[in-house]
């Protein structure tokens, strides 16, 4: 395990360097990653979600290839990355299904029928985006926090790690964090 670590490390500052072969090479180390990632973040989605665990490693490898501007340090940077990319992929999907939805219903929805609409997990992605966006300015860290555990599926230990603090200091940004988020959640 440690030395998939250092490999995944060695051949993401090779690929930084220009060297071709070396996304080949890292290409299946992170796939792996990428689909517990992936199931993690879609494990908290309702029954029927339209983007499955497949499709989203798929976007998110895209994007995490195209990241020419990144000075890739670790493995857990690499995978805080993932987990950014995998948040705006989500959030970007139930954004554009928000909008389908909209489009499609909007000439003959009632008003319940808008209600149950907007209690739906994908606007609730929306609203939480939005709510993270806010702690962000508020305590980076925190949003930090949340986006390593509830988008990348990272343990304390693993979110500590990624982080440079200690698993207490995670706990106490987890648990900080979440309440906060829930009452910005609530306020909306």
């Amino acid at each position: 395990m440690e030395g998939d670590r250092e490999d995944l490390t060695r051949l993401l500052l090779d690929w930084q360097a220009g060297d071709e072969d070396a996304l080949g090479r890292l290409t299946p180390l992170i796939y792996e990653g990428l689909k517990k990632l992936a199931a993690k973040s879609l494990r908290g989605e309702r029954t029927g979600h339209t983007l499955q665990p497949t499709a989203l490693v798929s976007e998110a490898y895209l994007r995490l290839v195209d990241q020419d501007r990144v000075q890739w340090k670790s493995r857990a940077h690499f995978f805080a990355i993932a987990a950014q990319i995998m948040r705006r992929v989500l959030v970007d999907h139930a954004r554009r299904r928000g909008t389908e939805k909209r489009r499609a219903q909007a000439m003959a929805v009632s008003l319940d029928e808008a209600l149950g609409v907007a209690e739906e997990r994908d606007v609730d992605l929306v609203r939480l985006d939005e709510a993270l966006n806010a702690l962000a300015e508020l305590d980076p860290r925190q949003c930090q926090v949340i986006e390593l555990r509830f988008f990348g599926g990272l343990t304390i230990d693993e979110t500590a790690a990624v982080l440079g603090v200690s698993p207490a200091t995670v706990k106490l940004d987890w648990t900080m964090a979440k309440a906060w988020l829930f009452d910005q959640l609530e306020r909306r």
